[in-house]
């Protein structure tokens, strides 16, 4: 009878979840994660961790396994929160999601539930493990949820071969109202509960407010740049390139304006705060079109924005990931330098997957899209896929 240890957050997928391994014949055990007790950090008196703890320990007594909550704040500061900290300073939009799959849930955690004797680790992601033997060994595919419109593979796309290998995820072969029907017959506490839209186990958090408990508002200029910049018919202009790679590393430049670029029509709290694409929050009103964030300059403090979301400056076609930011789930897949394959990509949760050909360098990996994509933000996960398999992902630089 193999034991696994199911991460319970208190939600409907993670409580289906460990349902259908008790109902395979495993031993369960059911762990909720505390990540997160600064109370100088939330936003409001509600204590959302205490409340899905106690849905969590609810379905536990219902299902008849044991249950526990364990502190994992401290990694969690350390691994998670600093980081993000740090990444929005110096102006980059870091995803704590994937980082809290790949250094809590599956990594602090897993080893946590080693320890006391778990085989395996499961949680209520929707998306699907399968093993294939190449040259005599286990190598285990990451594949896509079956649920097209909950697929969360994107989230887990930088977990490695050893993780995935202890890693059991039940509801990844499901559709979401399935999962919701199998807790109405159990009668499980989470059946109607709402998905949870805060931070991973941070709860219900706002991003900015949540920010700016550590990073000091700074007032700066949001400097609007005119769609007939002269940058944009320059990159649009049909060069002769020595190779490749020279191409891509053009194209994947980022935009570098200048305040005199454009004309200064309002202010703001803090650059650090924004995000490329951003449309909400600028609060600059009687423009034709609305306002969306093309860069941000945290060193200058000044935000740099266009009109309508079709805006040249939100465009580009190429990005490029640092080597030591490049990973593969499947290292047999691995390109060399000036290897190329061509892949779907998507640069944000939930965007539709984008025709791409990846091609190694010996520095990094460039990722060359056949459309040119909205708000490449750096910081954010570029993840790549062959038919349903998730084959790597990197940071964008």
């Amino acid at each position: 009878m193999k034991r696994v240890v199911v991460g319970l957050s208190g939600g409907v997928d993670s409580s289906v979840a460990a349902y259908l391994l008790k109902e395979q014949g495993y031993e369960v055990i059911g762990l909720f994660m505390k990540n997160w007790h600064d109370d100088s950090v939330t936003i409001s008196d509600e204590c959302p961790w205490l409340e899905d703890s106690n849905d969590a320990l609810l379905v536990a007594e219902k299902l008849g396994i044991p249950f526990q909550t364990v502190d994992m704040s401290e990694p969690y500061k350390q691994r998670i929160v600093d980081y993000m900290f740090a990444e929005y300073e110096c102006g980059r939009t870091p995803n704590p999601d994937v980082l809290c799959n790949r250094e809590i849930k599956f990594d602090v955690f897993m080893q946590l539930a080693l320890s006391l004797g778990a085989d395996y680790v499961a949680t209520g992601h929707y998306c699907r493990k399968e093993v294939i033997e190449i040259g005599g060994k286990p190598v285990y595919r990451l594949l896509m949820g079956v649920d097209p419109n909950k697929d969360q593979s994107y989230f887990l796309c930088q977990l490695s071969q050893d993780q995935l290998s202890k890693a059991l995820f039940p509801i990844g072969e499901m559709l979401k109202p399935e999962v919701r029907t199998i807790a109405k017959a159990q009668g499980l506490v989470t059946a109607e509960k709402r998905d949870s839209q805060g931070l991973c186990f941070v709860g219900k958090v706002r991003l900015p407010d949540f920010l700016q408990q550590k990073l000091l508002p700074k007032e700066g200029a949001i400097i609007e740049i005119p769609a007939t910049w002269h940058g944009y018919a320059e990159r649009a202009e049909q060069r002769l390139f020595e190779c490749y790679e020279d191409e891509l590393k053009y194209l994947s430049q980022r935009y570098v304006y200048q305040p005199s670029d454009g004309k200064r029509v309002g202010t703001h709290q803090g650059a650090h705060f924004f995000t490329k694409g951003q449309r909400k929050g600028l609060n600059v009103g009687g423009t034709p079109e609305p306002l969306f964030v093309l860069e941000t300059d945290v060193n200058e403090n000044v935000i740099y924005a266009g009109q309508g979301h079709t805006h040249s400056g939100l465009f580009r076609s190429a990005l490029f990931i640092k080597k030591e930011d490049v990973h593969w789930v499947r290292e047999d897949l691995r390109l060399q330098p000036y290897e190329n394959k061509d892949a779907m990509v998507r640069i944000r949760y939930r965007q539709p997957l984008q025709e791409a050909k990846l091609y190694a360098v010996p520095d990094g990996l460039y990722i060359h899209f056949k459309e040119p994509q909205s708000a490449i933000t750096e910081g954010q996960f570029a993840v790549w896929y062959e038919g349903e398999e998730l084959l790597g992902s990197g940071v964008i630089a």
